[in-house]
Formats: C-alpha cells, structure tokens, sequence
C-alpha cells in the first residue's frame, strides 16, 4: 500500500437547499485521508451522508464548503482524467446490449478501436470470471453475475480508484459473501483503491483496511477503525479477530446512535 493520498477530503460540508425553508444539512466537517491501494469503507445510520460523501468523491456533487481531492487533484478534474470508476447498488446495465458491448461502452465513448474494446472486454470478462457469457443479454444472467459485469465495466479503463455505493445490497446473504470474495481478490489482483459504502457490519468488517463510522446527519466523521485480518477467505469468517473486529464497528455504531 502506498503512503501516497488517493483522496484527501479536508474540511468539507455539504448543504441541500441552502438559505431555503427545507435546508437540509447533510455532511458537516468531513476530514478524512484514503492511501492509494487502500479498501475503506464508509458505514453508518441511514441518512447520514454515506453516499452523499461517496458523490462529492466522485464530483456528483460539489462541496458546499471545504475541498475534495482525487490523486492531488480537484474531484471533478479526477473525474475529466477517468480517474474512477463507479458501481451502484442495480447494475445499471442495458438491456439491449450483450455483456461485452456493456463493458465496452466507456471505451466506445472514450474512442478504443473497436479490437482493442473487444480484447478489453474480454480480459475483463476472464477478471470476473465470465470468460463465456460475453455473448449474453443482461437479462439472461443472475443478479450477482450483473454485479460481476458492471465491477468489469467499472474497470474496464483501469481506473485508479473505484467508488462503490452497496453494490451487493439487493443480492442473497450467500450470493453477497460470494460476491466479497471475488471483489477482495479482484482488489488484490488490480491494485486499484476502493471506497465502499455499506450497512452491513459484517461486509465492512470483511472488506476493509479501515471502516469510517458516520454520526447521524449532519454526518460526521465518528471513528475510524483499522482492521487488519491478512488474507481473507471464507475461513476468516469463523476467525476470532473477525468477530472482534465487527464488535469494534457495532460498538463504534451503537455510540453514535446514542448520539441521535
């Protein structure tokens, strides 16, 4: 992992509706470091400003206040540069393109020839480990497998950094642990840095480097809890220094709960 910032968030509130009657105040006062190579994820009480932060990263959104930075630069100059990648809670794929024309829809608009999409396409399949279904509608495949496809989309321009907003949300408790498997090992083999949003205690504890608890809105940076458990697999699951380090994210959560 390297000492350098993929992300340096300083100072940065961020207001809906500012001056107005329905003025909402959604994150206050965010200071946060993320090192490249680094998997963070951002958890908390709903509607505290998880994937609020996660859009001001990904200049979605800009910052009422303070500043966002992308690798030294502004978000939104990250964002002209293709520094990122993006992955949603619903695939968000077109159901009228088969799997290899989705991935290779950044590269058709990013001008790729049509070989190297195609060649792309593919290394990206074998990444996700869909060597063969490049020819399938998006309807013809399971909900973790659409997952599989949009994180080789997401990926497809080697991005620096990929922004995940509950990507394994709406799937199955066992599709989902799968799922996190594959993403470590998909993390582990690009080297990219990660910023997952979650609510599950259990996921964040699994993926992460470091778990970020935000307070109730106007959220907050609460805590920030290493996790250090080595090489994960489905073993680690059983292990004792998993069970302690979910305890610490719950216990982080249940503090700031108390807050509300």
């Amino acid at each position: 992992m390297s000492e350098k910032n993929a992300i340096s968030i300083n100072n940065a509130d961020k207001i809906f509706n500012e001056g107005r009657d329905d003025e909402v105040v959604a994150l206050s006062n965010i200071n946060l470091d993320v090192k490249e190579g680094e998997f963070v994820s951002l958890i908390g009480p709903s509607g505290c400003g998880k994937s609020t932060m996660l859009r001001l990263i990904g200049d979605l959104l800009e910052p009422t206040q303070g500043s966002v930075e992308v690798f030294g630069k502004s978000a939104h100059q990250a964002r002209i540069d293709q520094d990122y990648g993006m992955v949603f809670q619903h695939a968000g794929l077109f159901d009228w393109r088969r799997v290899a024309a989705n991935i290779e829809l950044p590269l058709e608009l990013h001008g790729w020839s049509k070989s190297d999409r195609a060649t792309r396409s593919q290394e990206m399949l074998d990444l996700v480990k869909l060597p063969d279904f490049g020819g399938y509608y998006p309807r013809q495949l399971s909900g973790g497998m659409q997952q599989r496809v949009s994180i080789a989309r997401a990926l497809s321009f080697e991005p620096k950094l990929l922004l995940m907003d509950e990507p394994f949300g709406a799937l199955d408790e066992m599709t989902r642990e799968h799922m996190q498997i594959e993403l470590l090992r998909i993390w582990e083999e690009t080297g990219t840095t990660v910023v997952f949003v979650t609510h599950s205690i259990p996921e964040a504890a699994f993926l992460s480097n470091r778990v970020v608890v935000l307070s109730p809105r106007p959220g907050q940076v609460h805590s920030v809890i290493d996790v250090d458990l080595g090489q994960r697999t489905e073993s680690t699951r059983q292990d004792s220094d998993f069970f302690n380090a979910a305890t610490e994210v719950r216990e982080a959560l249940r503090a700031v709960e108390e807050q509300e």
